[in-house]
């Protein structure tokens, strides 16, 4: 499944340098291992810029005992595969 996300411009920043690659959202769209995260660059002035990267899910943590997380959100650990804008 393809997930398109808004993303701020200094998360996208990270995410294109590999620096970052994890995603922590609101588990609101069944993210699942296998899925791609289309990463889109949102400025609140602007709106979407033309950047955009293209990530797959490799792992989904859930809330779960001792995890810290809500229990509305996920983490997920995300590799590019394909290169941004």
């Amino acid at each position: 499944m393809l997930h398109e996300l808004k993303t701020w411009p200094v998360m996208f920043d990270a995410v294109k340098s590999g620096e970052k690659t994890f995603e922590l959202r609101r588990d609101d769209r069944d993210f699942n291992v296998e899925d791609h995260l289309l990463l889109r660059e949102w400025d609140s002035v602007g709106g979407y810029t033309k950047r955009k990267i293209l990530v797959r899910v490799t792992y989904v943590l859930r809330q779960a005992e001792r995890s810290g997380l809500a229990h509305d959100f996920c983490a997920m650990s995300v590799v590019r595969i394909e290169k941004g804008s």
